[in-house]
């Protein structure tokens, strides 16, 4: 299990923003290493903003901690995660007029379809994991689908004002150990 995952968008973000060759994702990742990271996360978005299948390949080739990359449930990404063969997928939800992800996966509304990708790459020999918040029917249904590991959203924690942190912080506990 992965104790220190350092996720590197946003390098590639400044890149692409700056429409240049620099910064360089593969080389964050490599420094991340070297400063004691246990493993390397990116999120292929369909759109492409940050990291480009480029760079993707790239890592898979350098690193030599685990790759974990977020995705949507498309075939498409499951394709190009079966070519790359990271050490973990990780699926999340993506909504194209959102700058970054702001909640789990709904695994109740969408729980057959994101089984059928799980199967489909646990079949590719890939570990699954799936972001999710931190609700019991949410993680009930998450265990359904044969995914190996959660990700617990805990955007409401950071998001909440002092008084409601310990509410916060008390859900994703029960969350935990639901999991």
């Amino acid at each position: 299990m992965m104790r220190l995952g350092v996720n590197i968008d946003h390098v590639a973000t400044l890149r692409q923003a700056r429409r240049a060759r620099e910064p360089e994702p593969v080389t964050a990742a490599a420094l991340a290493e070297l400063a004691g990271a246990d493993g390397i996360t990116v999120h292929l978005r369909g759109d492409r903003r940050h990291i480009q299948d480029r760079d993707l390949r790239l890592l898979r080739e350098v690193i030599s901690t685990r790759l974990n990359v977020e995705m949507a449930a498309t075939d498409e990404m499951v394709t190009i995660a079966a070519e790359v063969q990271p050490g973990q997928v990780t699926l999340v939800p993506e909504h194209p007029d959102e700058v970054t992800t702001t909640g789990g996966l709904d695994v109740v509304q969408h729980q057959a379809v994101i089984a059928g990708v799980v199967g489909r790459l646990q079949a590719a020999g890939i570990a699954v994991s799936l972001f999710i918040d931190a609700a019991p029917d949410q993680i009930a249904q998450a265990r359904r689908t044969g995914a190996t590991a959660v990700e617990i959203n805990t955007g409401p924690y950071a998001d909440a004002t002092p008084d409601g942190r310990t509410a916060e912080l008390v859900r994703i506990q029960e969350a935990a150990r639901q999991a």
